[in-house]
C-alpha cells in the first residue's frame, strides 16, 4: 500500500528532530568527562552513534582504560553493520552514494526506514531521517560542549542518560519476537549485574554474548521438542521487517 510523501518526511522528522536534540546532552557530558570541544565534535562528525558516543565517554569519565573505553564503543556501535545489511538491499542505492549513505546508518534511521511499504518510501524516510539527524546531533553536540561550563557539575543534570532513554523508546517497539525480547532482557541483567564488579566499558562488551546464549538455548529446545514428536513453528521467513 503507497504511503504518501508528506506522511514519511513528517514521521522522518519528528525522529530526526526529538532525537537530534539529545545532542545537546551529549556535547555536555563529553565536556564533563575531560574531552575538549574539537574532540567532541569530531566524535559527532565521524562516529555518529550516539549510543557508542555516550558509552566511550561514560566509561572515560568513571575513569576506565581507554582502550576498554574505546572496544565497548566499538561493538556496540557495529550493530549498524547488521542493520545496513539489510539496508543495502531495501534502499538498493548507486554504488557512488553508497559511502556516503553508511555514514547514517543508526538505530534511529532504521528504524524508520523499516516498516516503509515502498522503496520509495524508504528512500525518503533514510534520507530525511540521516539528514536532519546528522545536522541537528552535530549542531547541539557543538552548543553542548561551549555550554558545559556555564552549567557546573554536568552529572547533577542526568543528561548522559537522554540519548540510551531515546534508544530505548525506539527499540522496544522493534523487540517484537520472544527471542529478540529475552536476548534484550538478558543484555540487560549482564551489564547491571556487572557493572560493580568489572572496568568501565567492559560490562557492554559481555553483553554482547546475550545473543549467541539464547540463539545456543532455543536451538538446544527444538532439538528437544522435535525428538519428542511435538511440532515447533518457524518463525524465520515471517520475522519483522523480512520478506520485503
Amino acid at each position: 500500500m503507497e504511503k504518501p510523501d508528506a506522511a514519511v518526511v513528517r514521521d522522518a522528522l519528528g525522529v530526526g528532530i526529538a532525537v537530534g536534540l539529545s545532542g545537546f546532552a551529549f556535547g555536555v557530558t563529553s565536556a564533563g568527562a575531560g574531552l575538549t570541544v574539537l574532540q567532541t565534535c569530531a566524535l559527532s562528525l565521524l562516529v555518529f552513534t550516539g549510543a557508542s558516543q555516550f558509552a566511550l565517554v561514560g566509561a572515560l569519565a568513571a575513569g576506565g582504560n581507554p582502550y576498554t573505553a574505546a572496544a565497548g564503543a566499538f561493538f556496540l556501535g557495529i550493530r549498524n553493520a547488521f542493520y545496513g545489511l539489510r539496508l543495502s538491499q531495501l534502499l538498493a542505492l548507486p554504488r557512488a552514494l553508497r559511502p556516503l549513505a553508511a555514514q547514517w546508518v543508526i538505530d534511529e534511521t532504521t528504524a524508520v526506514t523499516l516498516p516503509q511499504p515502498t522503496r520509495r518510501a524508504a528512500r525518503i524516510g533514510f534520507t530525511v531521517t540521516g539528514l536532519t539527524l546528522y545536522t541537528l546531533w552535530n549542531l547541539t553536540t557543538f552548543v553542548g560542549a561551549l555550554g558545559a561550563e556555564a552549567l557546573g557539575d554536568t552529572d547533577a543534570w542526568g543528561l548522559d542518560a537522554a540519548s540510551p532513554a531515546v534508544f530505548l523508546a525506539l527499540l522496544a517497539p522493534m523487540l517484537r519476537t520472544t527471542t529478540e525480547r529475552v536476548t534484550a532482557g538478558l543484555a540487560v541483567l549482564l551489564v547491571l549485574g556487572l557493572l560493580p564488579v568489572l572496568p568501565a566499558g567492559a560490562p557492554v562488551l559481555v553483553s554482547a554474548l546475550a545473543a549467541p546464549v539464547v540463539l545456543f538455548l532455543r536451538g538446544r529446545s527444538g532439538k528437544s521438542g522435535h525428538g519428542t514428536g511435538t511440532t515447533n513453528s518457524t518463525t524465520t521467513e515471517n520475522e519483522p521487517g523480512e520478506g520485503r
